[in-house]
């Protein structure tokens, strides 16, 4: 038996995990806690670790149990070389270790913030829109300095992480 990296359409791991489930094939989708970053409030959601793959166990790769796997709704392909070539397993030892790091339930973090001497634009506030060059950053407490050049005079402006996105 063998694990193999299924690539499913954009926020379908959901849905594709239930339908393999009820073909009866053992299916791993790993999720993480987060906590989400709306404007109003802050709760704990569960997202995929991997947005857009999860792992299918199958005990052959005829085409026969390839097919079955992507007539699945929500499925693209099975993760493997370029051209139509037979999809490669992932490694038992990496599949082991994802799973030890969900079931120990350790805090992950996924950044995609600016880092210092990035540039980066506002998506929220009243500067929506404005691009700048971030100063400074404190990743623990989610807070950036990024300097806006108005009128030939920069301005410093401190923002919170839900309100800077990388260019």
């Amino acid at each position: 038996m063998a694990w193999y990296a299924v690539h499913t359409r954009s926020r379908h791991e959901d849905r594709v995990h239930l339908g393999l489930t009820q073909k009866g094939r053992q299916v791993f989708l790993p999720k993480m806690e987060v906590w989400s970053k709306r404007k109003d409030r802050r709760k704990r959601i569960w997202l995929p670790m991997f947005p857009g793959y999860l792992f299918v166990e199958l005990f052959s790769l005829d085409n026969q149990t390839k097919l079955d796997v992507l007539k699945t709704f929500g499925v693209v392909r099975l993760l493997g070389k370029p051209y139509g070539a037979d999809p490669i397993p992932v490694p038992d030892a990496k599949i082991d270790a994802i799973q030890r790091i969900v079931h120990s339930r350790v805090e992950v973090q996924q950044f995609q913030y600016p880092k210092v001497g990035e540039p980066a634009r506002i998506i929220d506030g009243p500067f929506t829109g404005v691009e700048g060059l971030v100063l400074k950053t404190d990743y623990d407490k989610e807070l950036f300095v990024i300097a806006i050049e108005l009128l030939q005079r920069s301005v410093a402006i401190k923002l919170e992480g839900f309100q800077i996105a990388r260019l």
